[in-house]
């Protein structure tokens, strides 16, 4: 294999490990869940992203071709860790009222969300038909 390209796959593998050291730490160091999911979505998608492009490097100049694993995985990888870290969010603040309180969708009624629509309005209140008793 050619020195440059040597170099190259090393400083993706050392690029890619320090941003999996950075969210490592970010995910024990961190105070709370919110700021906590940070590290593994942000820090730790780049380490995985910079190990699988030096093994993609690594791969097209021992082979000549470029291997579609990486490039699969490393699309799901970039699809599903935003997404799962929106839901695990998105829990969070469902579960603890106190946090939204600072957000600009306050207003709402308790219970909805932002992908609900607002309920139909009636024409009139119907009363209660319902016997007692």
């Amino acid at each position: 294999m050619d020195f440059v390209l040597e170099v190259l796959v090393s400083i993706l593998i050392v690029v890619g490990g320090f941003f999996a050291l950075v969210g490592s730490i970010g995910l024990v160091k961190l105070p709370d869940l919110l700021t906590r999911l940070h590290g593994p979505t942000k820090a730790t998608t780049l380490g995985v992203g910079g190990a699988l492009a030096a093994s993609m490097v690594y791969f097209f100049g021992l082979e000549g071709e470029l291997s579609i694993h990486e490039v699969l995985i490393t699309g799901f990888l970039f699809l599903t860790a935003p997404v799962s870290a929106h839901f695990i969010a998105k829990a969070h603040l469902h579960q603890h009222v106190e946090l939204r309180q600072g957000l600009p969708l306050t207003g709402r009624p308790q219970g909805w969300s932002t992908f609900d629509a607002p309920p139909e309005p009636d024409e009139e209140p119907q009363p209660d038909q319902s016997p007692r008793g």
